[in-house]
């Protein structure tokens, strides 16, 4: 790395500056920007940052390591690349902001450095950027006092057949929580620089050495009491439209979880590093909450025995091979069992449903589900008492809907980003909510929450984040992601409430990084190591999350409450549309039919665990995972396969209930003949079901009442009939919950009786009446003693 610029003096500079403009042409510093609509020549990556924070203890010298490679279509010469510095951060709405600024906020800058000569297509060149934090012989930071500083590195280059210009930039926070003491640069150690002569400030070089710079640690302020969420989620993994079976292992869509859960994977990282947390940083130990998706806990407890990987997500009850990941999925299950019994530990809604869309179907075994049953799971799987009574939506918003949703069964507390709400004093920890009774919130700091979530190898940009803040995450390196969300660590803790505080800070610190967080182990051990170094500087104290939450629940009695508000991104990264109409449709005909099914204390397989994976699939369907990443269209196209899948399962048990017609005409020997038909139930639970018969006036048919379906069996209905027609009559049967539901496909059946009816009883009638006539006549001839005509006749013959 070659220094362009030696700024040994003022004068100096000034004469360097104008014989390079006279002979060279503009320095970097005039290069002209890139705009957006032309192409893009060079992308510069930020690889480590060292100190990534700095503290009292740290080094005085900010270190930059990077790449810069060549994605154009052509050769760039002349590549330079410069670090500045803009304004400390003077409130947490700016942690974001700041990264959108223009290279000309940064106005705190160091000097040019030579990447490389040229750089051709397709190559990469590394280079390394160092500037003191304070200096008065050199370009430096000028950092002074601790805060967050938004720090930007700028490249220069000349692309072939074009001019100078600034080709790209990569910006991130340097979180400072104390100005270490220093030497001035030449002094000390470091006697390669060339001191001599007069500084800028008119002194000698012996005066400058006989300067020190002394240490600045934070103002004194009240150490904000700091609690984390530890989120341990995964998106929907079980293959959709599958019912329960007390024999069928589970069927998988992938075995990605196999790879997530074994050593070195996403969820092994994130349950390692709260190990370690709780066994060697008490407390940050004390400040954590393990929050745990409920669906991926049945996913893993499947896991553990036998299980399948469908070949096709789409088709999965077709062909399936064997998991691979048993042992992981044993040994990461019993690692959570010994953790969760020694910290906190809470559930998440299932799957990360979407609660406005839960809300909107209004479909109660569905919130039950969602939102009852995941404390269950979790304490069943993990044999423990996990902490209820508090909703943590996995969008950070709430519809004033779902609100009175989650507090329908009595008091409860929410977990909301903090701009989530309306008319909150500023740095409130919890908040009555206006309109819903019972609810409560308890309110993470959005601006962490953003910076956590876009860490990691698939980051987010949550829906609370307002639409001036959001840009492309991954123009940025992991590298400066991290970073960003160290400073937004730091930020509420070196600006926590306080007399002497210039920015007023939060009362408490909740952090929340997304449930389904794609952070490596690294990455998430650097952010808690944060909140140790924030504990042991004195500037933050665990919160037991038992505590905030009983602090937000306090403020149910404030004559005070705040407005929900729900913003225009979440109804955009919420579920799609049509996977909230087949909820509203399906779950009425799933709930009927388990209503309709018989509980047996001596089956293997019960309805609920029958129809529970189905229901569990349409929550799955409305997960959030996925629709705020780099692809929410395939996000939204998954969900709603899923949704498809369930329609057709859900289609596929109704047809299993079904009536069957005998074969031919049905013949009946007298006018009060009974009807046999076979009703068959090809469901592996036992069924009440009703006979519907559809039939002309002529006949007339007895109701039978309930009938019990055995399972996977059949049985002969007896049904009496009736009929007054000779004649051929069609009649049709179905078969239907007791409730009303059609099961299977009407059956059309023709129906003839032997018997004369209606005629057969006029023929007798007068045949009858001819007999008395004809007997009458007899018995008159013989009483007048008259030979009967007949009698003539015959003895004519």
């Amino acid at each position: 790395m070659t220094v362009v610029f030696s700024r040994a003096s003022a004068a100096v500079l000034a004469a360097m500056a104008l014989a390079l403009v006279a002979l060279v042409g503009p320095v970097p510093g005039s290069a002209v920007a890139q705009t957006t609509d032309e192409p893009q020549f060079l992308r510069l990556d930020i690889d480590q940052v060292t100190p990534s924070a700095v503290s009292l203890t740290s080094g005085p010298v900010v270190s930059v390591t990077g790449t810069v490679t060549n994605i154009g279509d052509r050769d760039v010469e002349d590549v330079w690349v410069r670090l500045q510095r803009a304004q400390a951060v003077a409130d947490s709405a700016t942690l974001r902001s700041a990264l959108t600024l223009d290279q000309a906020g940064y106005d705190t800058v160091g000097e040019f450095e030579v990447v490389s000569d040229r750089i051709g297509q397709g190559d990469t060149e590394e280079f390394t950027l160092e500037l003191p934090l304070r200096s008065d012989l050199v370009p430096s930071l000028d950092i002074a006092e601790p805060g967050v500083y938004p720090l930007l590195v700028n490249v220069n280059g000349v692309p072939e057949y074009g001019g100078q210009a600034r080709l790209d930039d990569a910006r991130f926070l340097l979180p400072v929580l104390g100005v270490p003491a220093a030497d001035e640069v030449g002094t000390g150690t470091d006697e390669s620089t060339d001191t001599s002569g007069a500084t800028s400030l008119g002194e000698t070089s012996a005066e400058a050495r006989e300067k020190a710079f002394p240490a600045v640690a934070p103002e004194g302020s009240t150490p904000v009491p700091t609690t984390v969420l530890w989120p341990l989620a995964d998106r929907p993994r079980i293959a959709a439209g599958v019912p329960g079976s007390a024999t069928d292992p589970v069927r998988l869509v992938d075995d990605d979880l196999a790879t997530s859960l074994a050593e070195g994977g996403r969820l092994d990282g994130l349950l390692r590093v709260a190990e370690e947390v709780v066994q060697n940083e008490q407390q940050v130990g004390d400040a954590m909450c393990l929050a745990i998706d409920p669906d991926l806990l049945v996913t893993v407890a499947n896991m553990t025995r036998d299980y399948l990987v469908v070949a096709d997500p789409a088709d999965p009850i077709g062909d399936a091979e064997p998991g691979t990941g048993t042992d992981a999925a044993i040994s990461w299950l019993e690692r959570l069992r010994a953790l969760s019994a020694r910290m906190c530990t809470t559930a998440v809604p299932y799957a990360q449903t979407d609660l406005t869309a839960l809300a909107e179907t209004g479909e109660p075994s569905l919130i039950e589900s969602a939102l009852t049953s995941p404390t269950e799971i979790i304490d069943t799987t993990l044999g423990i008492s996990s902490v209820s009574s508090v909703v943590w939506p996995d969008s950070g918003v709430l519809t004033e809907k779902a609100g009175t949703m989650i507090a329908a069964n009595g008091p409860v507390t929410a977990l909301l980003a903090d701009d989530a709400v309306q008319n909150t004093d500023a740095g409130a920890a919890g908040v009555r909510i206006s309109g819903v009774d019972g609810l409560t919130a308890s309110l993470f700091d959005s601006a962490a929450g953003a910076a956590l979530a876009a860490m990691g190898d698939d980051p987010q940009t949550p829906s609370y984040v307002p639409e001036s803040s959001r840009y492309t995450l991954t123009d940025d390196s992991t590298t400066a992601r991290l970073q960003d969300a160290l400073g937004a660590i730091a930020w509420p803790a070196l600006n926590s409430s306080s007399e002497s505080a210039s920015s007023a800070g939060p009362d408490s610190l909740v952090l929340a990084p997304p449930q389904v967080w794609s952070v490596s182990a690294d990455d998430a051990a650097r952010a808690l190591s944060m909140v140790s170094t924030l504990m042991k500087s004195g500037l933050a104290t665990a919160q037991p999350f038992q505590s905030m939450l009983s602090a937000a629940a306090a403020t149910g009695s404030d004559p005070v409450a705040s407005l929900l508000t729900y913003p225009e991104q979440a109804i955009t990264d919420g579920a799609p549309a049509p996977v909230v109409h087949e909820a509203s449709a399906q779950m009425p005909r799933l709930d009927g039919l388990e209503d309709a099914f018989v509980e047996d204390p001596q089956a293997q397989l019960t309805p609920s665990a029958f129809t529970a994976p189905l229901r569990n699939d349409m929550l799955r369907s409305m997960t959030l995972a996925g629709r705020r990443g780099t692809d929410p269209d395939a996000a939204a196209a998954v969900a709603e396969q899923r949704a498809t899948e369930v329609r057709e399962a859900v289609d596929r048990m109704f047809d299993s209930v079904t009536v069957l017609a005998p074969g031919g005409v049905f013949t009946l020997t007298s006018e009060q003949s009974p009807l046999l038909l076979v009703a068959r139930n090809d469901l592996p639970v036992g069924i009440n079901v009703r006979l519907h018969v559809d039939v002309p006036a002529a006949m007339d048919i007895t109701d039978i009442g309930p009938t019990q379906l055995p399972p996977r069996g059949s049985r002969t209905l007896t049904v009496p009939a009736e009929i007054s027609d000779s004649r051929k009559i069609e009649v049709e049967f179905a078969l239907t919950t007791e409730s009303g539901l059609s099961l299977g496909s009407p059956t059309q059946v023709t129906v003839r009786s032997n018997a004369y009816g209606q005629i057969l009883a006029i023929v007798t009638g007068c045949a009858g009446a001819l007999l008395l006539f004809l007997a009458g006549r007899r018995l008159l001839h013989r009483f007048r003693g008259e030979p009967d005509p007949a009698d003539e006749r015959l003895g004519e013959k």
